[in-house]
């Protein structure tokens, strides 16, 4: 079954109509952030908004460094069934006593933020400021996982999800499911509570392969591990079945039931998230914590490089057109982000790079074929830590200072997330290849741990200023200075 039928198609262009027809009074960018748990997609979103209405600096964001940017605020939620993007809780949480990391984005949610500049051009400048509205769209990663299933029968994601479980590093998570689907005859009675039970257990083997803060799980269904506001409901009550037939069963069987459900996840799940958000997006940033995969392991790798590989096919690249606009939009500009760039020193930022390129490199040339503008950059959104230098037996090291959060261990020493360290994170290899064959040494959690973020500035007129960040200046003038120009 494809992404689409030409009744979506048609649909589709009348809602792209009325988005192209209200642009034309004030244009509008629908910018897509996502990543999997953990990358740090919730951080990245405050830290823009902030800088952009507090006047953070940002040296290499055109607009800004020029001096045309000339105010931004937030507007009121364009899209009233979507939830907004909590950002006042969030900046709240990063100036408490001590401030925290906000929490993880768990569904879908937008905001918008109006940015009101001078333009480039002569002609433009004639007429006063411009606008530019930035309908800022959040959504978990693990979501877009989702959308191959709408190419797959229940038998075929069946038949995947079990030889999936069989794999070393999930086989412990799967056994107790494993176990429940030996036991369930997929041509017996369609009973509800073997149903719930199946894919309750389902759900917790999917939740323990990621257990592991360094572990990545990128099996879908993605609602499964973030089920936003549609936890509890029938639509996810199902789970695949082992069975070396798939024909045959009766209306009233556990696999038909099974298999009716898993097929309105698709209707009612996955098809309106593509139709009504993840189709409508102009310019995406893909935001990857390749640091605590490295600290997982070759394993880990491996499963970064397939998610991103899975993540990338399903963005529909290329430059656009009137008539693309309307029937077929397309991404015209990407950043792929690895993220909390300010774990390693500078030195190795253009290795962290080097190897985020590396685990999406076939997406990355497929996209830029397309038209696609495609960015890779090593970013912090919010900087945590600051550069040092320390010696050690003669030798100077270059060091990374902050405040580890409480439980992080380096060697023996276990911190309490009260003090601020010296730490030598170590350097990444030169070769990327090494990356996803472990080329470390000794404990895996030595190299690249966390850290609190950094105390917030009081401001003389209220609030406080914008965190010190790296490269995020960068990212967003490629995802918005053309816009500004």
């Amino acid at each position: 079954m494809p992404l689409w039928n030409y009744t979506d198609a048609a649909g589709d262009a009348v809602r792209n109509l009325g988005d192209y027809a209200s642009g034309l009074v004030t244009p509008t960018i629908r910018l897509g952030v996502t990543g999997l748990a953990r990358s740090g997609k919730t951080v990245f979103i405050a830290a823009l908004v902030h800088n952009l209405i507090s006047g953070g600096r940002l040296p290499f964001f055109d607009a800004a460094a020029e001096g045309r940017l000339l105010r931004a605020y937030l507007e009121p939620q364009p899209d009233e069934i979507v939830p907004r993007f909590e950002y006042e809780k969030h900046l709240a949480d990063l100036a408490s006593t001590p401030p925290t990391w906000p929490e993880s984005t768990r569904r879908i949610s937008q905001l918008r933020l109006t940015i009101e500049y001078e333009s480039t051009k002569f002609w433009k400048r004639q007429f006063g400021r411009e606008r530019l509205h930035i309908d800022i769209v959040d959504y978990p990663g693990e979501w877009l996982l989702d959308l191959p299933l709408l190419d797959l029968s229940y038998a075929e994601w069946s038949r995947d999800a079990v030889a999936h479980a069989h794999d070393v590093k999930r086989n412990p998570a799967a056994k107790d499911w494993q176990l429940a689907l030996s036991q369930a005859d997929p041509a017996g009675p369609a009973d509800e509570g073997q149903a719930a039970t199946l894919s309750e257990l389902f759900k917790a083997y999917l939740h323990g392969a990621r257990a592991d803060q360094y572990a990545l799980s990128t099996m879908p269904p993605g609602r499964f591990l973030m089920p936003g506001d549609l936890e509890g409901s029938p639509a996810l009550t199902f789970a695949p079945l082992d069975t070396k037939t798939e024909d045959g069963f009766g209306r009233d069987t556990l696999w038909s039931l099974m298999e009716r459900r898993y097929e309105a996840y698709k209707r009612h799940v996955i098809r309106p998230f593509f139709r009504d958000h993840f189709a409508r997006l102009d310019r995406q940033i893909v935001l990857v914590d390749v640091l605590s995969a490295l600290n997982g392991g070759p394993a880990a790798m491996t499963e970064l490089e397939r998610a991103m590989r899975e993540i990338l096919e399903c963005y529909r690249t290329g430059s656009n057109s009137l008539w693309s606009n309307l029937f077929y939009p397309r991404i015209d500009r990407i950043v792929l982000a690895a993220t909390k760039a300010d774990r390693l020193h500078h030195e190795s930022h253009d290795r962290l790079e080097a190897i985020l390129s590396l685990l999406a490199d076939d997406a990355i040339k497929t996209a830029q074929r397309g038209g696609s503008d495609v960015k890779v950059l090593a970013m912090a959104a919010i900087r945590a830590t600051r550069e040092a230098e320390a010696k050690k037996d003669g030798e100077t090291l270059p060091c990374i200072v902050g405040y580890p959060l409480p439980g992080e261990k380096v060697g023996r020493r276990k911190f309490d997330g009260t003090e601020a360290f010296a730490i030598f994170p170590g350097d990444l290899p030169e070769d990327p290849e090494m990356a996803m064959t472990g080329w470390k040494t000794g404990d895996a959690d030595v190299r690249f741990i966390r850290f609190r973020p950094p105390d917030p500035q009081p401001l003389p007129s209220g609030g406080f200023a914008p965190f010190p960040n790296i490269r995020l200046d960068r990212a967003m003038q490629v995802l918005l200075g053309d816009r500004l120009a």
